[in-house]
């Protein structure tokens, strides 16, 4: 494994022959997950005569590597499952190493330890992002907040709560919602399957994402749409419980547990609405985005940044975290009513189109980008 990256890009705004800044994206892993597809499209749509973006990976996990399509350098720190120390030592050894202009921290992990050995290896500018509501606990911001020169984060509950819990000046914070490829996303033509009774999940198996509070719902649901089934799509150490809910409410028969994958228009065109019962706050969930441009309503809990997406009563539903009850209501009333449906799918759709596009996200990046790195020069 090479870890010796030398750059030749160093950011000087006063050379008449600009080079582009090296941007170092340090991931924890590439596999499923919204925020890695997000990494995965600003490093693919930044301006190359401005900037040279490099993934850093502090574990094995690959599964989205196939999106780079060869075009963004991927180095791996370690070839280990799980982030240890092999992971900090390369990493310590690459910053050492390599002339990095910038070093843009995302997941919690790289948050982290990012920050530490970033400033200890004299990295000139780190940008820390948060993506969550719970993100900002996990990653220590509280005394890590000042070793960032900024953040970034994808909704503005995310940056209300950087400011009063976190103390984070709001010069220092940028909100940058989440973009979305509408050309590769967008409603299935007509003749394609309509799979109308298909509700839709696609979160990692994990407690936090609450799939035990789904599937109550959907046991609540399904006497009243008894040819409904409920597709669970994601990779995650809370697979057997899962499972095990399902079979103590005897739903085996109509719940489908499919693994993550790169593209999930073919399972978004058979469905009739995508749920997701996250019990704490999202940030901006990138699948939320992805069904609105294929034309699919939403049913979501309502913390976090989802309210700000999700418009209740135009594109989709919002109920509360851990209402059972609640959650069925709103796939009923989803599930019962397909003129609904077609007219929260169309708005959805203009909605990802006019304020989520993946050109508008990466402006948006390379604006502050270029602050920092001027700012710095």
């Amino acid at each position: 494994m090479n870890m010796h990256l030398k750059s030749n890009y160093p950011f000087r705004r006063d050379q008449e022959d600009k080079k582009p800044a090296r941007i170092v994206l340090l991931l924890e892993e590439l596999n499923f997950g919204g925020t890695q597809r997000q990494t995965l499209e600003l490093a693919l749509n930044l301006n190359p005569t401005l900037f040279h973006p490099e993934i850093w990976l502090m574990a094995a996990g690959a599964d989205m590597k196939p999106l780079a399509r060869g075009k963004v350098p991927i180095v791996h720190l370690s070839r280990r499952s799980w982030v240890g120390p092999e992971s900090f030592v390369n990493l310590w050894q690459c910053l050492r190493s390599n002339t990095v202009d910038m070093l843009v921290l995302l997941t919690v992990i790289p948050n982290i330890w990012g920050r530490l050995l970033g400033r200890l290896a004299g990295v000139p500018i780190i940008v820390g992002t948060s993506r969550g509501d719970n993100s900002a606990f996990r990653q220590h911001e509280k005394l890590l907040r000042k070793l960032a020169d900024h953040h970034i984060c994808n909704a503005d509950a995310l940056k209300r709560q950087l400011s009063s819990v976190y103390k984070i000046p709001d010069k220092q914070i940028t909100v940058i919602p989440n973009g979305v490829n509408t050309e590769f996303f967008k409603t299935p033509e007509a003749g394609s399957p309509a799979g109308r009774k298909v509700v839709i999940c696609v979160a990692r198996l994990v407690p936090e994402k609450d799939h035990e509070t789904l599937i109550s719902a959907f046991g609540l649901l399904a006497p009243r749409h008894p040819d409904a089934q409920l597709w669970i799509v994601g990779n995650g150490p809370s697979r057997k419980a899962i499972l095990d809910h399902a079979a103590r409410r005897s739903l085996e028969g109509m719940i489908r547990l499919l693994p993550g994958q790169l593209d999930l228009r073919p399972l978004f065109s058979q469905s009739s609405l995508l749920v997701l019962s996250s019990v704490e706050g999202e940030g901006l969930p990138n699948v939320v985005l992805e069904a609105m441009a294929s034309g699919l309503p939403v049913v979501a809990t309502d913390g976090g940044g989802l309210p700000e997406v999700v418009d209740h009563d135009r594109t989709g539903l919002l109920v509360p975290s851990r209402n059972p009850a609640a959650l069925a209501d709103a796939m009923s009333r989803m599930l019962g009513d397909a003129d609904a449906r077609e007219a929260f799918g169309r708005e959805g759709r203009k909605r990802a189109v006019d304020r989520y596009s993946i050109p508008v996200m990466v402006r948006r990046h390379e604006e502050i980008f270029q602050e920092l790195l001027e700012n710095n020069s």
